[in-house]
C-alpha cells in the first residue's frame, strides 16, 4: 500500500511540475524529494537512485547533454527540416507576433488580454466622424452609383479629395490626418454601411499601397515631393500586385525589370525598363501614379554582382510614356474603379524605386511588412460595418414586415438567421476594435492580420446570405430602397482579394501562426542553420528542451483540463463567462500539443497537408475571435444586457473551434486521432452551438429599441437622409412600434380587430371616433407611408434597365 501511494506521489508530483511548466531544475529537485522519501521509507534501493542520477544530472548538465543529445540530434534534425527560401524568411519574419502568441501557447494569461488598452477615439478623429464622414453619407446615392453612374459621382471624388479621406494614414508634417487604426476603421465601418465603393475607394489608398510604403521606406525626396500632394488629394494612389499568372501566388509574379542606362528627360541616366501585365488594380483607370512590384534584373552588372536582384517597388507616374491605364474591370457589379494596367519596356530612372537603389530587390519584406497593417484594418473593417448596418436593418424589417398576422420576426424560422447575423455584428466589431488596438501599440500582425482577412469576410458573406433570405424578393428586386442586393452581388470579392480565402485558411494562418506563435520552432529552426556552429548548438539546446518540456505540459494540461472539463483552471471572472476562459485554456493547451504533434509525425510535409493545418488555424482563429469578444465586453464595461450577444458570438465560435478539432482527430497522421479523442475528450464533447433559447434573445434585442441595440449598431450610419435606405427605415421601424398603442386604441374603439395595414385609414377612422389627437394620427399617417417604403419593392420604366454607354468625358470627369 505504501508503494503504491508513493506511486501515485511522484505520478502526482510529476505531473504537477508539467501543468504548473516550473524549470527543469524545480522539476528535478521536486522528483529528488520524491525519490529521497521513498529511500527513506525502504520502497526504492541504490539501483533506484543510480538510475534517477544516470537521468536527472546529464538532463541538468548543459554541456554534458549537447554532447550526448543535442549534437546528434542537431545533425538529424538539419537532415529532416531543408533550410527556408529567402522568401519564406522574409514571409515568417515580416510583423511581429502579438496576443494569438499568447493563445498558441496552451496557457493564455486573460489578465494581459484585458489590460490591453480600451480603444478610443480622439477629438479630432471623432470630429471627422461627426463631420465629413456624416456629410459624405447625406451626399452618397448608391443608386445613382452603382445603376446609373457606374462610378462615384463627380462631387463626392472631389469631397473626399479636399477633406483628407485619402490621407488618414499620412503624417501631419506632410498634410495628413495622421488618424489611429482604430479610427481608421470606424470610418471605414460607417462607409462600408452605405456603400462598398465608397469604403473600397477610401481604404485602399489608406491601406497596402504609395502613401504606406513611403511613409515607411521612401527616400526624403520621395517622401517630401509624393506625400503632401497625396494628402491634398492631387495624386490618385493604387498598387500594382496582381498578375494573371500570379494572384494568390503573389511571390511568382512575372513582371520584370532590366536595370540599364537610357534617356530621361534629355539626359542618359541609370534606369531599368519595366514590363507588366496587371489586372485587378484598385484605384488604377483613375491613378496618377502606380506603385508596381516586379522583379528586377541587372544582366550588366550595373548595380554589382548580383543578377538576380529579386522583387522591386517603385513609383511610376501614370503619364509616363508606355504607362497604360484607363480600362476597368466589372467586379460582380459593384462599381469601385477597378481595372488592369500594362507596360512594355517603360524606361524609368532607378530613383522611382521606393527607398532608391538600395531598397531593389527588398520589394517583397515591404509588401508583407505593409500588408500585415492594411489587412488587418481595411477589408475586416468593410465586413464589421456591413454586418452591423445589416443587423439592425434586418431588425427593423423584420418587426415591421408581417406574414401570418405578426411580424416575421417573431417566427422561430427567421430568429435563427436574425442570431447569426447579430451574434455575428457583435463579434466583427470586436475583432476590429481589438485588432485595430494592436496596430496602434505598435504591432504588425501578420497573423492575426491572415485570421481577421479571412473569418471576418467570411462571416460577412454568410450573413449577407442570411439577411436575403429574411429580406425575400425586398432583397433580390434591385433600386434604390434596396440596401443587401449590392452588398450580396459584392461578398465574393472581398473573399478573394488580398489573399484569397482558401488559400489564406489553408497556408497563411497555421503556416505562418505555427513558427511565428511557437515558443521554440523558429528558435530551433534559426539555430539549426546558423554559421557559428558552437552558438548554434548551444541554442539548439536550449529551444529542444525548452520544446520537450512545453509539449510534456501541454499533454498534461489537455488531459487534466479534460478530464475536469477544465473547472478548476483560471479564469478572470466568475459570472456567467467563466466557462468560456476555462474553455478556451482547454482548447489553447490542445492546439499547442497537437501543433507539436502534426509537426512531429508529418514534419516539412506539414505545410503540404493543408486540411490539417487548415483545422489547427481554425483553432487559433476561434480562440482569437471569442477573446476578442469577451474583451469587447469587458471594455464596454460588462452590461449585463449585451449578455446574449457575448454567449452568442463566444458559443459560436468555440462550437466552430471543437468541429475543428473534431475533424482533424478524425484525420490526424498515423492513426493517432483516436489515442488522441481519448486524451482530449474523455468524456465526449463538452460543447454545443448557441440555443434556441439564446437565438430568441438576439432576435429580441435586433428588433427593439435599447441599449444593446444601439451599441450593436453603433457608429453607423443612421440618418434619415434623402438616399439612406436603412436610415429611413430605421424611422419608420421607431414609428411602427409607437403606433401599436394607437392602433390597439382604434381597434378597441371600433369594437373590431382590423388588419394592421392601411394605417392612413386606421388613422382616419381613430380621428372619426375621436379617439386619436392630431399628432397621433399624423404618426400613423407618417408610419404608413415608411411601412410601404420599407415592404415594397422598387420598379422602373423599361427604358430605364437598358444597358447604356456612359459618356466617358463625365466618367473621367471625377478624377480632374
Amino acid at each position: 500500500m505504501t508503494t503504491l501511494l508513493w506511486i501515485i506521489a511522484m505520478i502526482l508530483v510529476l505531473g504537477a511540475v508539467a501543468y504548473l511548466r516550473v524549470s527543469l531544475l524545480t522539476a528535478t529537485i521536486a522528483a529528488a524529494v520524491v525519490m529521497a522519501t521513498g529511500w527513506a521509507l525502504d520502497i526504492i534501493g541504490p539501483i533506484g537512485g543510480i538510475i534517477f542520477l544516470a537521468i536527472a544530472l546529464p538532463l541538468n548538465i548543459s554541456a554534458f547533454r549537447q554532447g550526448i543529445l543535442s549534437r546528434p540530434l542537431l545533425k538529424l534534425y538539419r537532415g529532416i527540416m531543408p533550410e527556408m527560401s529567402s522568401t519564406e524568411k522574409e514571409a515568417i519574419e515580416a510583423g511581429t507576433t502579438w496576443w494569438e502568441a499568447d493563445l498558441f501557447a496552451g496557457k493564455p494569461n486573460w489578465k494581459k488580454l484585458h489590460n490591453y488598452p480600451v480603444a478610443r477615439l480622439s477629438a479630432e478623429e471623432q470630429a471627422f466622424l461627426d463631420g465629413p464622414v456624416e456629410e459624405v453619407c447625406r451626399m452618397l446615392n448608391q443608386h445613382q452609383v452603382s445603376h446609373q453612374l457606374a462610378d462615384l459621382p463627380a462631387e463626392i471624388w472631389q469631397y473626399l479629395k479636399d477633406n483628407g479621406f485619402f490621407a488618414m494614414i499620412i503624417k501631419k508634417k506632410y498634410g495628413g490626418l495622421e488618424f489611429s487604426a482604430y479610427a481608421q476603421s470606424r470610418v471605414l465601418q460607417k462607409l462600408a454601411g452605405l456603400s462598398s465603393e465608397l469604403a473600397s475607394t477610401v481604404g485602399v489608398p489608406n491601406s497596402l499601397g504609395p502613401g504606406e510604403l513611403l511613409q515607411h521606406y521612401g527616400t526624403p525626396e520621395q517622401q517630401d515631393h509624393y506625400l503632401p500632394r497625396l494628402a491634398k488629394g492631387l495624386e490618385v494612389p493604387c498598387f500594382a500586385l496582381t498578375s494573371p499568372e500570379a494572384g494568390s501566388d503573389a511571390g511568382s509574379i512575372p513582371d520584370f525589370g532590366i536595370v540599364c542606362k537610357g534617356q530621361w528627360e534629355g539626359e542618359e541616366v541609370l534606369g531599368m525598363k519595366l514590363t507588366w501585365n496587371k489586372r485587378y488594380i484598385t484605384l488604377a483607370p483613375v491613378a496618377t501614379v502606380l506603385g508596381l512590384a516586379f522583379k528586377l534584373r541587372d544582366p550588366e552588372h550595373l548595380l554589382g554582382a548580383q543578377e538576380e536582384l529579386g522583387i522591386t517597388c517603385a513609383l511610376i507616374p501614370t503619364d509616363v510614356a508606355g504607362v497604360e491605364t484607363g480600362r476597368r474591370h466589372f467586379p460582380l457589379n459593384c462599381m469601385f474603379q477597378n481595372g488592369p494596367t500594362r507596360g512594355n519596356e517603360v524606361f524609368v530612372p532607378l530613383s522611382f524605386i521606393i527607398g532608391g537603389p538600395k531598397m531593389a530587390g527588398q520589394g517583397w519584406r515591404m509588401l508583407v511588412e505593409c500588408l500585415s497593417v492594411g489587412r488587418g484594418i481595411t477589408l475586416p473593417s468593410n465586413s464589421a460595418g456591413g454586418v452591423k448596418t445589416a443587423a439592425l436593418a434586418t431588425g427593423a424589417y423584420a418587426r415591421i414586415r408581417r406574414q401570418f398576422k405578426l411580424p416575421i420576426g417573431k417566427l422561430e424560422g427567421i430568429e435563427e438567421p436574425m442570431a447569426r447575423i447579430g451574434g455575428n455584428a457583435y463579434l466583427m466589431d470586436a475583432v476590429t476594435s481589438l485588432t485595430t488596438t494592436g496596430i496602434d501599440l505598435g504591432e504588425k500582425p501578420s497573423v492575426i492580420s491572415a485570421i481577421v482577412k479571412y473569418h471576418l469576410t467570411d462571416r460577412m458573406q454568410k450573413c449577407v446570405i442570411d439577411a436575403m433570405d429574411i429580406h425575400g424578393g425586398k432583397g433580390v428586386c434591385l433600386g434604390p430602397n434596396n440596401y443587401l442586393g449590392r452588398g450580396y452581388q459584392a461578398a465574393p470579392i472581398a473573399i478573394t482579394v488580398e489573399g484569397a480565402n482558401i488559400l489564406t485558411r489553408s497556408m497563411i494562418i497555421y503556416g505562418q501562426g505555427a513558427i511565428r506563435c511557437h515558443p521554440y520552432v523558429l528558435a530551433e529552426m534559426e539555430s539549426a542553420f546558423d554559421t557559428d556552429a558552437k552558438r548554434g548548438l548551444a541554442n539548439f539546446d536550449e529551444a529542444l528542451f525548452g520544446h520537450i518540456g512545453f509539449t510534456t505540459s501541454n499533454l498534461i494540461r489537455s488531459f487534466w483540463l479534460g478530464l475536469t472539463s477544465s473547472r478548476f483552471s483560471n479564469a478572470p471572472y466568475s459570472d456567467k463567462t467563466k466557462r468560456y476562459y476555462q474553455h478556451m485554456n482547454r482548447f489553447s493547451a490542445n492546439l499547442a500539443l497537437l501543433s507539436d504533434l502534426a509537426m512531429a509525425t508529418l514534419g516539412g510535409n506539414l505545410k503540404r497537408k493543408e486540411r490539417i493545418s487548415a483545422r489547427l488555424g481554425d483553432l487559433l482563429s476561434q480562440l482569437y475571435l471569442a477573446s476578442a469578444t469577451l474583451k469587447r465586453y469587458q471594455d464596454e464595461g460588462r452590461q449585463t444586457e449585451d449578455l446574449p450577444l457575448v454567449q452568442w458570438a463566444v458559443e459560436d465560435a468555440l462550437h466552430k473551434l471543437q468541429t475543428s478539432l473534431d475533424d482533424l482527430l478524425d484525420n490526424f497522421p498515423m492513426g493517432l486521432g483516436g489515442v488522441l479523442r481519448f486524451v482530449l475528450f474523455p468524456f465526449g464533447r463538452p460543447l454545443k452551438r448557441p440555443s434556441d433559447v439564446l437565438d430568441h434573445k438576439v432576435a429580441k434585442i435586433m428588433q427593439t429599441p435599447c441599449a444593446s441595440r444601439d451599441r450593436l449598431g453603433q457608429g453607423q450610419f443612421w440618418e434619415a437622409s434623402e438616399h439612406n435606405a436603412v436610415g429611413i427605415q430605421e424611422q419608420t421601424f421607431k414609428d411602427i412600434l409607437a403606433s401599436e398603442p394607437l392602433y390597439d386604441k382604434v381597434c378597441q374603439a371600433a369594437g373590431k380587430r382590423l388588419p394592421f395595414m392601411w394605417l392612413d385609414k386606421i388613422a382616419a377612422e381613430g380621428k372619426a371616433l375621436g379617439v386619436l389627437s392630431e399628432e397621433e394620427v399624423a404618426l400613423l399617417e407618417r408610419a404608413e407611408i415608411g411601412r410601404m417604403k420599407s415592404i415594397n419593392v422598387d420598379d422602373f420604366d423599361p427604358q430605364e434597365l437598358r444597358a447604356q454607354t456612359l459618356n466617358s468625358d463625365k466618367t473621367q470627369e471625377r478624377a480632374a
